[in-house]
């Protein structure tokens, strides 16, 4: 009988448009992710996050898990979970508190972050993830760690991301009746970065877009910390439908077309006049088409949906520069995702975008890496190293929050403070 999983392991589940990918592992005190096992599964029922048929998604996620079970010889009982969708929300945010003691505690760096967090972010709207930014010490500014600081106020900037509560919900429960609990639940542009990203590039400024089948996630870092971050609602499945109206083909053929002979570039840079046989629809005949006609198909497409990204960030640029500050990528685009694997992706976003562009996949890995060190596994071994760098926070509750801990933390750092400033008096 398979063993159930230790309790350093981390399982990371992604439920995605395309597929369905469960990862076993552990995260070593040198930060190396060891993937113990790894299951997939094609995905039905869901669609860009939200969830179409319950039963369908159920079956994928089943299958997917008993794989990773299989791999790993053992018994997953609780996952960490990602989630996506056009329902993300995210803002960013500030709080103040007074230093009671003239330097700055524990106590008052929690309950500054949770009056950031305090802004009501819309109807139905759960909260994910409050995410530090910076402090500021009375003029002091730009602060990383501010506790043991002197002063009279306590400023905390955070980032913070919320998913639509009923959305959540459906996930949660479509997991739960594959008889798993649900310990954490991360954005899929959180955790994918968390896998695919250096330090020195989210100091540097980065922009990373994870490039899916139904979404493209962005996550925006500089000076190290998490800028902005959206889901845009269109990714490789407009590719594949192009193709299949170009082609006259299924939407299954389409897609296979698309992984071994697309390109985002017209002509590709490889073997243009490369003969494809496309299969007919209906008892219809095969047709044939090379590699240069197809990539006018897809190129510009490609193009379109790069150019989707690029909006947001110059919008994101306006915004800064109204607050008197820069957008400086430094280090330019990274790409992850199943979609990245595209041949000259690379190449077309550096035209997009007009600054260095690399293909991202998980980093700091190791164990079953053939099957992993791949770009489309970049959220779900993102999932283990964000559970990893953040065990302790709070467990999810029956509504499907993760916050109730922050909150009451906060409530009682707030009476703390109030205490010592009533003494004063």
């Amino acid at each position: 009988m398979a063993k159930i999983v230790e309790s350093k392991t981390i399982v990371g589940l992604e439920v995605g448009t395309s597929k369905v990918v469960a990862v076993v592992g552990e995260v070593l005190p040198d930060g190396v992710v060891n993937v113990l096992g790894v299951g997939s599964c094609p995905s039905k029922g869901i669609d860009k996050g939200s969830i179409t048929d319950l039963s369908a998604v159920v079956t994928s996620i089943q299958r997917a898990i008993e794989a990773a079970e299989s791999v790993a010889d053992c018994q997953i009982i609780s996952v960490t979970l990602a989630i996506t969708g056009e329902h993300i929300q995210s803002l960013n945010e500030s709080g103040f508190v007074p230093i009671a003691d003239g330097e700055v505690t524990q106590d008052e760096i929690d309950s500054a972050m949770h009056t950031a967090s305090s802004v009501r972010m819309g109807e139905g709207l759960s909260l994910l993830h409050i995410i530090p930014q910076e402090y500021a010490v009375d003029k002091q500014m730009n602060i990383k760690d501010p506790l043991g600081l002197q002063g009279v106020r306590l400023k905390a900037q955070a980032h913070l991301i919320a998913c639509h509560q009923d959305w959540l919900n459906n996930l949660k429960k479509a997991v739960e009746r594959c008889k798993l609990k649900v310990d954490k639940i991360v954005f899929s542009g959180v955790a994918s970065g968390y896998s695919v990203l250096t330090d020195d590039e989210k100091d540097l400024g980065v922009c990373l877009i994870d490039f899916g089948a139904g979404t493209m996630d962005i996550v925006v870092y500089t000076d190290g910390a998490l800028r902005f971050s959206k889901v845009i609602p269109y990714a490789g499945n407009r590719v594949t439908d192009d193709i299949a109206y170009y082609c006259a083909t299924s939407r299954v053929e389409a897609e296979a077309i698309k992984i071994n002979y697309g390109s985002a570039l017209n002509p590709p840079s490889a073997n243009p006049d490369k003969k494809i046989e496309v299969v007919g629809i209906g008892g219809r005949a095969p047709r044939m088409l090379t590699k240069e006609e197809l990539s006018k198909a897809t190129c510009g497409r490609y193009t379109e949906l790069l150019n989707l990204v690029k909006y947001e960030l110059n919008q994101l640029k306006y915004e800064l520069e109204n607050k008197q500050m820069k957008l400086e990528l430094i280090a330019g685009v990274v790409i992850t995702g199943g979609g990245a694997q595209i041949e000259d992706l690379k190449q077309c976003a550096a035209n997009v975008f007009g600054t260095q562009v690399r293909i991202g996949s998980p980093l700091n890995i190791t164990g079953l890496t053939d099957y992993v060190n791949k770009p489309q596994y970049s959220t779900v071994i993102g999932l283990l190293q964000y559970n990893h760098s953040n065990e302790d926070e709070s467990p999810i509750n029956d509504n499907g929050s993760g916050n109730d801990g922050f909150w009451r933390s906060f409530t009682s750092a707030m009476k703390n403070i109030a205490n010592k400033v009533r003494a004063e008096f």
